[in-house]
């Protein structure tokens, strides 16, 4: 039950942010927009650009409309690894930040059976989790936090969050090289190529694991 009541509660804090600034930052951050904010830093508009992404942690950033903006600037194959690595070590960040209390902290914060619920939880499914949440507002940052609390595997955490980062990343920097924002194309690809890409390295990932315990 605790690990309901955190969901919420982490739920509720990443959207806080949302209803303060959230009306001022969707004003100014529309695809021009984006692109004009970026510019105003010439040559290190890549890293702001990195660097807002890691700030939707805690900012209501259009994660989307940044990656667009890097693809217009850079084009698909720079932009694109630039709003994939802003992706990932946003979502890394949110695992390891909550990844340090370490055992005994999330047992003080979740309860000894509980913990031990979530962790048997990401262990089986929390790969999906990662994959399918980086789609979704809010859902993203959470779900980091919460795998990085319940001590998922690092390895199986990390290449589930490349396995969307990466297509995302890509998928928005096409979009934005193009000058074009689809959302809904953008919205229907970056949603069903990270599940499809999971489906691929998902069994490499067991297949490893299963030689390491036999070890």
């Amino acid at each position: 039950m605790k690990q309901v009541f955190l969901f919420f509660a982490l739920t509720i804090l990443v959207l806080i942010p949302f209803f303060i600034w959230g009306e001022a930052w969707t004003e100014r951050f529309t695809f021009e927009g984006a692109i004009a904010w970026l510019k105003e830093y010439g040559s290190w508009a890549w890293l702001s650009g990195i660097v807002l992404l890691i700030l939707d942690i805690v900012l209501p950033v259009p994660g989307t409309l940044v990656m667009s903006g890097l693809g217009y600037i850079y084009g698909v194959f720079w932009g694109g690894i630039f709003a994939a690595a802003g992706s990932f070590i946003s979502g890394a960040a949110g695992y390891w930040l909550c990844r340090s209390f370490g055992r005994r902290g999330a047992e003080k914060i979740l309860g000894r059976d509980d913990f031990a619920r979530g962790i048997k939880t990401f262990d089986q499914v929390g790969g999906w989790l990662v994959v399918l949440s980086r789609w979704l507002p809010v859902f993203p940052e959470v779900i980091s936090c919460m795998a990085g609390l319940n001590q998922m595997s690092k390895t199986k955490f990390h290449l589930a969050l490349l396995c969307s980062a990466i297509p995302m990343g890509f998928i928005y920097a096409t979009i934005g090289q193009a000058g074009v924002n689809n959302p809904i194309l953008a919205f229907g690809l970056s949603a069903g190529l990270p599940p499809a890409i999971w489906l691929l390295v998902r069994p490499l990932f067991n297949r490893q694991k299963e030689r390491g315990m036999k070890r």
